[in-house]
């Protein structure tokens, strides 16, 4: 027993299966079909559509959710930004649809930006449909609230970055999303994925031990939760990476990033002892049974 095998044992139980992943693809295909069918007379399954969010950009664990943008023609902008009343509204019921002719229970979610599908396998889909911009990179996107409005999002520029200062922290940053993750379920904590992602690459470009092997895991554990509890609560958003839009917080994290902190103490006074069954606890009640 040791902590680089402990660590690693459990960065492999966040992962999804391959089954579970089999699973993603072929929905996602069927999704992308049906939309290109409806709004494009295209049989595509993967024309026009790009996974987003944790899925895209590397960091999701088992209890993740599946976002993906449908990329829609841009004369259907132009017919629903016409609209006197709540064009963003009706583009979202119409998609809803489309998609209700495949999947009858598709419904718009509490957010009013994205369309939803949820399995009797609890595999969640969120679909955001959405616009190219000139850039060729951005996507306009319909939000419902407050009368409607279009609003903007670079996802790629997200990934690229996501992509880029993992490779040079030994694919540290995206295991520690999904290590912040697992804690975030498993201690109900009030922060959204994004902002998981955010944080964890901003901490650990500086980091010292940001290219260290699963040996470290236990100090980077540690110091993330530092890190994070000592950030200012006054702050209200932090600018993703990429492309440095706004990442809200929705609660205060920063409490249970300080009992997090305090657990990970204890935890490594215990592995120093090599007591490494009261270590593994204090572990557990940080990220949950997955821990190994």
């Amino acid at each position: 027993m040791s902590v680089s095998n402990n660590f690693s044992t459990f960065c492999s139980n966040l992962k999804m299966s391959d089954n579970i992943i089999s699973k993603i693809q072929k929905r996602y295909k069927r999704i992308t079909k049906r939309i290109n069918q409806e709004y494009r007379n295209l049989d595509s399954e993967t024309s026009y559509s790009l996974y987003v969010g944790s899925y895209g950009r590397g960091t999701e664990i088992w209890t993740s959710d599946i976002d993906i943008i449908i990329h829609l023609p841009y004369k259907i902008y132009e017919k629903y930004n016409n609209y006197i009343g709540n064009g963003q509204s009706a583009l979202l019921q119409d998609v809803k649809r489309a998609l209700q002719k495949t999947y009858a229970t598709s419904h718009i979610k509490g957010d009013g930006q994205v369309i939803g599908i949820n399995f009797d396998d609890y595999i969640s889909f969120e679909i955001v449909p959405a616009f190219i911009n000139k850039d060729g990179k951005s996507y306009t996107y319909p939000d419902s609230n407050n009368g409607g409005s279009w609003k903007t999002t670079n996802p790629r520029a997200e990934m690229e970055a996501m992509k880029n200062r993992n490779l040079l922290t030994n694919k540290n940053l995206k295991r520690l999303c999904r290590m912040a993750r697992a804690w975030k379920d498993n201690c109900n904590v009030p922060i959204s994925g994004i902002l998981v992602d955010t944080l964890a690459y901003k901490f650990i470009s500086e980091y010292q031990h940001k290219d260290k092997s699963f040996l470290y895991y236990d100090f980077i554990s540690r110091d993330f939760f530092k890190y994070l509890k000592e950030l200012d609560k006054e702050t209200d958003y932090w600018l993703a990476p990429g492309s440095n839009r706004r990442v809200y917080k929705s609660g205060n994290f920063q409490s249970k990033a300080s009992s997090a902190y305090k657990l990970s103490l204890e935890a490594i006074q215990y592995q120093d002892k090599e007591y490494w069954y009261s270590a593994n606890n204090k572990w557990r009640d940080i990220y949950g049974t997955r821990y190994s």
